[in-house]
């Protein structure tokens, strides 16, 4: 199998390069299970976002790095974009994006009323591990102006192909796509 390095401030990871099945290869990025990277990447990432009042992620792989985030800044509580509507959002937003690049099919993004509630007014860093398409993340700024917050940043660990080109999202390391 090959690899491709990151390193993230003196920490280097090394990425298994998959196909996925359109044929595009991409240097898989997994923050589940593992306990340092995650942390690493979350303390990098807190110094770009000291001035966030609020974060948001969407599940999974955000899940574990925007705790670790706002655990960094003292935040008790970050807004969670759920990929399935549960129980207890049945009074919440929800939207519709476009395909990722890992998922290749339309889905929706719920936002619970409390998580909602959350984001209402305040400034808003949205937290996810990678940004390629950008499908994703466009969601999740569909989300944070429906529910009436203010879109202040956008941090990622790695930026995939051409988003590293964007000006206007954080990251703290780039991936090619093969």
């Amino acid at each position: 199998m090959k690899y491709h390095t990151i390193h993230i401030d003196g920490f280097e990871a090394q990425l298994p390069i998959l196909t996925l099945p359109n044929g595009v290869g991409i240097a898989f990025f997994n923050l589940h299970g593992d306990s340092e990277l995650t942390e690493r990447c979350a303390k990098s990432l807190a110094k770009k976002l000291s001035d966030c009042e609020v974060l948001i992620t969407a599940e999974s792989k955000g899940l574990q790095l925007t705790h670790c985030v706002a655990r960094e800044l003292g935040q008790r509580y970050y807004a969670v974009a759920r990929k399935s509507k549960k129980l207890y959002m049945q009074d919440g937003i929800e939207i519709v994006i476009q395909s990722s690049i890992t998922t290749g099919k339309e889905q929706k993004l719920y936002l619970s009323k409390h998580d909602a509630d959350l984001l209402k007014g305040k400034k808003v860093g949205i937290v996810d591990d990678v940004v390629s398409t950008g499908a994703s993340l466009q969601g999740l700024e569909e989300l944070v102006k429906k529910a009436g917050g203010i879109l202040h940043k956008k941090a990622f660990v790695l930026a995939e192909g051409e988003a590293a080109d964007r000006d206007d999202v954080i990251f703290l390391d780039t991936i090619p796509l093969y």
